[in-house]
């Protein structure tokens, strides 16, 4: 018996003795994940910086002959996701970079209409894709304001991770506005619009919602809407990213509330009198048309004064009245008439021929 008890003692040791081993072995295998995750999460990063890098330079190549194209840095508010309040730099105002573009030919004596251009896209930037749109509008003597508010790509991780979805971000937005207006004499205050798709369409609303007495005229593109809606037909990869730490931080399961707060369909009531105009399309492979509907559902609801239209299966998806076909160009004509009508610009697009010159599409 006493030998048994040794020998089973003995056999226990060395299983134990594998055990700590395979932990030991398993815990070094996922240290060694986690930092391949973070390595590629630093290339992914540094892959945008340099894409980043290399679009500003094409924005000089392709706008410099129609525009004077400038870079600038400024504040907004500071960042929402400070935990320790003794840190260096705590509440200190956010930095960030904008773009603005002035048509070649402004007089200085003169005042012209602005244009503020929040870009689509969860952690994405203003990119050359929007090379057409920003001839255009230059060739109707806007000035434009282009911010890349907190998240945005391609200028690191720590900016990466300032994102506030629909919170901070917005303000961001409200300072390039106002940047504008009190550092550059040619632009008329009181001739402000806004302009966005996407998930810049939401920026738009809530600005305009947030900062009704200092828009003129507003343009929402297939804007998303609904988050509470949205989390239910997107993919988990999507959900996830809402929830991560840096991020709103919890799921809309866990927190119902906070995603409605960021959601322009469930904050209606809070639109002044902005004049604004919503375009929608049913095959939107992104924003899914159930919520633009459920925004104009609510601004109807709740009485307010709007403009709409849902396009029935265009071409395109969600980038419709944004790529090259002459039915996106038609559409554009349709928003740049509504802006017109507010801004006066100086030499307005009225019709397909006037933006084909625009952008040099004889």
């Amino acid at each position: 018996m006493k030998y048994l008890l040794r020998f089973v003692l003995f056999i226990a040791l060395i299983l134990g003795s594998q055990t700590i081993q395979a932990q030991d072995k398993s815990n070094e295998i996922l240290e060694k994940l986690k930092s391949l995750e973070r390595d590629n999460e630093n290339l992914r990063h540094r892959l945008d910086m340099l894409a980043k890098q290399s679009d500003d330079i094409l924005w000089f190549e392709r706008l410099g002959d129609v525009a004077f194209v400038d870079k600038l840095f400024i504040t907004g508010p500071p960042r929402s996701n400070m935990k320790n309040p003794t840190a260096m730099g705590f509440n200190n105002p956010l930095k960030f970079w904008t773009y603005v573009f002035i048509p070649r030919g402004v007089v200085p004596d003169k005042k012209y209409p602005l244009i503020v251009l929040p870009h689509g896209g969860v952690h994405s930037n203003l990119t050359t894709y929007y090379t057409h749109i920003i001839r255009e509008l230059m060739a109707q003597g806007y000035i434009v304001v282009a911010p890349e508010y907190r998240g945005s790509t391609g200028y690191g991780a720590s900016y990466y991770r300032n994102i506030d979805y629909g919170g901070l971000e917005t303000e961001d937005v409200y300072a390039a506005r106002n940047h504008m207006v009190e550092n550059y004499d040619i632009v008329d205050k009181n001739r402000v619009g806004i302009i966005g798709w996407s998930h810049g369409g939401l920026i738009t609303l809530l600005n305009i919602f947030d900062h009704p007495n200092d828009y003129q005229v507003a343009f929402a593109g297939v804007p998303v809407s609904d988050l509470i809606s949205r989390m239910g037909y997107h993919k988990k990869d999507y959900l996830d990213l809402y929830s991560a730490d840096y991020h709103i931080g919890k799921t809309v399961n866990e927190d119902v509330a906070e995603y409605r707060r960021r959601s322009p369909a469930w904050n209606t009531h809070r639109m002044g009198d902005t004049p604004l105009l919503i375009h929608s399309n049913t095959i939107d492979d992104d924003v899914n048309v159930l919520e633009v509907e459920h925004l104009i559902k609510s601004l109807k609801a709740d009485g307010k004064k709007f403009e709409y239209e849902i396009y029935q299966a265009i071409p395109g998806g969600h980038s419709f009245d944004r790529i090259d076909t002459k039915k996106a160009n038609q559409i554009r004509v349709k928003i740049y008439k509504f802006l017109a009508d507010k801004l006066k610009p100086p030499k307005p697009i009225r019709n397909l021929n006037d933006l084909r010159k625009a952008a040099y599409r004889y």
